[in-house]
């Protein structure tokens, strides 16, 4: 399924901006803590997108299962890749 693959780079890139967040937060806690503050709440709020983009990837699959039975290898692939980032 296509769509999978949209929200998993998705996934993917928000990854990686909630990573270079909170490394600039941790970076600038000491010298500017309320802009590490800023950047820390940015970094959550871009983890909890992620969830939410979890969450539409499960019951995309979970409703593959209920009308085809098991997803095909390659959906899976993805999914599990994910998992391991």
């Amino acid at each position: 399924m296509k769509i999978i693959k949209c929200l998993s780079e998705t996934i993917e890139c928000t990854l990686d901006a909630a990573e270079d967040t909170i490394k600039k937060a941790i970076m600038y806690k000491d010298e500017y803590p309320a802009a590490a503050k800023a950047l820390y709440t940015q970094s959550v709020a871009l983890m909890d997108s992620i969830k939410g983009l979890h969450d539409a990837v499960v019951v995309l699959i979970d409703g593959y299962r209920k009308e085809k039975g098991e997803p095909p290898e390659p959906m899976m692939a993805i999914y599990n890749y994910m998992h391991e980032r």
